[in-house]
């Protein structure tokens, strides 16, 4: 099972409807997920897909009853909120210390790249104390910078989720 984190507002239900292929404009809005979602995401041929479920933010306190047998983790952080990213260290932190999330593998999703300026990548990865963070960890995170409305980093987080390793297992357990 693949896992969409991260606390409220920070653009989960959004960049999920795009890897959806979904319309988005400047008109295209969401509610805030007071639970959870489900959203299937097929590769670019069509011949795989994989479900993952939006967690709201305001549930973080139950989301470690959603852990077993996750194998991805996408984690967004509102890169335009300043406030948010101090927020979404703890919350981060405490996923990682997590026991049954020891060998997951985790995106972290820069989100709202567009109404960020150009060095918030590097402000809100040193907020995150992110490569202090690596070196103590055993997962692996890929940083990943988004903007559903541009589009960008979409299709670095497509291949993120279809990489060749995860699709061999997934068809090697469905056998």
């Amino acid at each position: 099972m693949y896992l969409c984190l991260g606390p409220q507002m920070s653009g989960k239900t959004l960049l999920l409807k795009c890897l959806q292929h979904k319309e988005i404009d400047e008109a295209t809005h969401t509610v805030p997920t007071n639970g959870t979602n489900m959203f299937t995401i097929r590769n670019d041929n069509g011949h795989f897909e994989v479900v993952i479920r939006e967690l709201g933010g305001v549930v973080a306190p139950i989301w470690k009853h959603y852990f077993l047998r996750v194998r991805k983790i996408i984690y967004v952080v509102d890169t335009s909120n300043l406030c948010q990213i101090s927020a979404a260290g703890v919350l981060l932190y405490s996923l990682l210390v997590e026991p049954r999330l020891q060998h997951v593998k985790i995106a972290l999703v820069l989100a709202k790249m567009d109404l960020s300026y150009r060095q918030m990548r590097n402000e809100a990865l040193l907020m995150l104390q992110l490569t202090r963070l690596c070196k103590e960890i055993t997962q692996k995170i890929t940083v990943i910078q988004t903007s559903a409305m541009t589009g960008e980093g979409l299709e670095e987080l497509r291949q993120w989720i279809f990489d060749p390793e995860t699709v061999r297992a997934a068809i090697a357990a469905n056998l």
